[in-house]
């Protein structure tokens, strides 16, 4: 038998590499810009067409790559920044495994220009599929410029797989924060197609987030931004974090470890724990915080993207960084957040004296009434008799007048448009077969039970429901059925709330708005990036609608990857949970009648949308068991 173990061709192990390293053009972006910040660059002007799918290009002013580099820099494991496996510990650069250029080349056609300042020529490589198709002398600008078109071209399937321009668009801009937020010495100028989207200047860490992120917002974010410095042998720490008045549930949160961006759950949980008690346990506060410790400490050699780090000392740090979170705050607290400005304010002598004060004298008919003849009035002036028929106020009987609208009850969302106009009984029975249910049983023996569950008699023995579970279930399949029949009611708002996003936000909103406006929202465009909230779905109930929509936006967000969940099902959940009577609200005998009914019209009426169990059956025996 002949072996059967033989070394794959490059151009095939460079495209299974490039699979782990250049995800969607959001890779390429990141790949690139680092290396320009490694190159020393001052400034790096951004391109993308079409999502990053027809052409990526980046262009710095750093300091460019010789000939023969130019054409290394394309090899395998080809790179600048290490020497040896020593240099991993002790990693001063944003790149350092040499896969990103040939991972890029190896899945798009990649177009090279560099040139030194000390150079007279600049040298132009052309590359696509791992192929060389070109290699001369140029004149070109000092620095490097890269033209990444065709992202995918000879893989066709993982380029069916990339999501909508508004989504692929919104990765982009994510890898662009976290690239320009740690670096805010270097000048970045951003472009969509013709169009600038950001012209980043050079400044300083509070300037740089203010530039990213409040160039749409109504409010200051130097105003929301307490800082935070802590320096020990350990680690040294510095930035910003959010008052806890500001904090939401969509909360804009940047972890950054010697200028490296990083996702680290552990100590995220150290600042949620130095805001203890100051803000709600739905919501989160904004943070921007860079640590710097020793390179020989941490380990970034995890996984290709890099932002996944190990520390050394991870308990030491947490401890820090809660403890220096929790000092700004004490600060921030003990600072007084009224403003005493006496201008304009009434000067009083202090050594005035003041003497003879006597209240003022009213003078009234004590006999005066309003409900009889003026005249009378006049001639009982002079009467000063409190005993008087006449000066006796009628009995109104409010109670009486109002006794029976304060006992009307608020009933639950009309039928189910689905729902036909048939006996009630019927539709319990064909709900319910085969679960030892009475329909006649089900709607007259029943109780709410701490204003949560509502316990029915039934043959088997005793159903119980959850009443904000059920009700969920049944906004649920009313908000999906409004999405496909195309079919909404929406209801008019007096005062329009006002919705500002981000830009990255901006480009999944308009991914979902034809979504929300089918349950029923109402948007109208007021500026860039701005939307006024006309009119919400006719179910709605009192949550904050700005907040609603920002948790579906982050929600939508983590969806664009997943295939099992659609943004329908997203959208009605997050309505139905926000608008289902909660637990603790007292029902009427007719209101749990009605959400019965509607429950069991549903589908599938033993599950919320999101798998959990809305009714249960403790059956007779076992009820007979606790007395014997």
């Amino acid at each position: 038998m002949s072996d059967i173990i033989h070394l794959l061709p490059d151009f095939v192990a460079n495209q299974i590499a490039a699979g782990e390293v250049i995800q969607r053009p959001a890779s390429v972006l990141k790949e690139l810009v680092e290396n320009s910040i490694d190159a020393g660059a001052t400034f790096i002007q951004i391109v993308i067409k079409d999502a990053g799918r027809t052409l990526v290009q980046i262009v710095d002013n750093g300091k460019g790559m010789s000939e023969t580099d130019a054409r290394m820099a394309f090899e395998r494991h080809a790179t600048s920044k290490i020497k040896d496996a020593g240099d991993l510990f002790s990693l001063k650069t944003m790149g350092f495994r040499g896969e990103a250029l040939a991972s890029i080349a190896a899945v798009a056609q990649v177009e090279l220009r560099t040139r030194r300042l000390e150079d007279e020529l600049g040298v132009l490589v052309e590359i696509a599929g791992t192929r060389v198709f070109k290699q001369e002398f140029v004149q070109c600008d000092s620095g490097t410029t890269f033209l990444i078109k065709n992202l995918f071209f000879n893989v066709p399937a993982r380029r069916r797989f990339l999501k909508s321009d508004n989504v692929e668009k919104s990765h982009i801009l994510t890898e662009f924060y976290r690239i320009v937020l740690v670096n805010p010495a270097v000048s970045f100028s951003f472009f969509d197609g013709e169009e600038e989207i950001f012209h980043l200047p050079s400044s300083n860490y509070k300037i740089r987030i203010e530039s990213v992120f409040g160039k749409n917002s109504k409010k200051r974010w130097q105003q929301q931004l307490l800082t935070i410095e802590t320096s020990t042998n350990l680690v040294s720490l510095h930035g910003y974090i959010g008052k806890p008045e500001y904090a939401q549930k969509s909360a804009v949160q940047y972890f950054f470890v010697n200028g490296r961006y990083m996702r680290h759950p552990y100590f995220h949980k150290a600042v949620l724990t130095a805001y203890n008690q100051m803000i709600q346990a739905t919501e989160s506060p904004n943070y921007f915080i860079y640590l710097d410790v020793d390179p020989q400490t941490i380990d970034v050699n995890i996984h290709p993207t890099k932002t996944e780090i190990k520390f050394e000392n991870e308990q030491a740090i947490w401890s820090i960084l809660s403890a220096s979170i929790k000092e700004s705050l004490g600060k921030f607290n003990i600072v007084p957040s009224i403003d005493f400005d006496q201008d304009g304010s009434i000067e009083l002598p202090v050594d005035m004296v003041v003497e003879n004060v006597r209240p003022p004298q009213t003078i009234f008919n004590p006999n005066f009434n309003p409900f009889t003849n003026p005249s009378s009035n006049n001639s009982s002036s002079n009467n000063s008799s409190f005993t008087s028929a006449s000066s006796k106020r009628p009995i109104l009987n409010w109670d009486t007048l109002y006794g029976d609208f304060e006992k009307r009850e608020t009933v639950l969302p009309t039928t189910l448009p689905w729902q036909d106009e048939v006996n009630t009984i019927e539709i319990i029975d064909s709900a319910v077969q085969g679960q030892f249910l009475d329909a006649n049983e089900l709607l007259t023996d029943k109780i709410q039970f701490k204003n949560k569950y509502i316990l029915c008699s039934i043959n088997a023995g005793l159903l119980l429901i959850d009443q904000q579970k059920a009700h969920t279930r049944v906004l649920f399949d009313l908000y999906m059925h409004q999405i496909c029949s195309r079919k909404s009611v929406s209801q008019q708002v007096l005062f329009p709330e006002v919705l500002v996003l981000q830009t990255h936000e901006t480009l999944i909103f308009e991914q979902i708005l034809d979504d929300l406006q089918l349950v029923g929202f109402e948007f109208e465009l007021s500026c860039a990036n701005t939307y006024s909230i006309k009119g919400i779905p006719s179910h709605f109930g009192s949550e904050s609608v700005i907040e609603l929509i920002l948790g579906i936006l982050e929600k939508a967000k983590i969806n664009t990857d997943n295939v099992t969940l659609g943004i329908h099902e997203v959208i009605s959940l997050s309505l139905s949970r926000a608008s289902s009577i909660k637990s603790g609200k007292r029902l009427s005998i007719e209101e749990m009648d009605d959400l019965i009914v509607k429950l069991f019209a549903c589908d599938n009426h033993s599950f919320t949308p999101d798998g959990k169990k809305i009714i249960s059956i403790i059956e007779q025996d076992e009820i007979e068991k606790f007395f014997r």
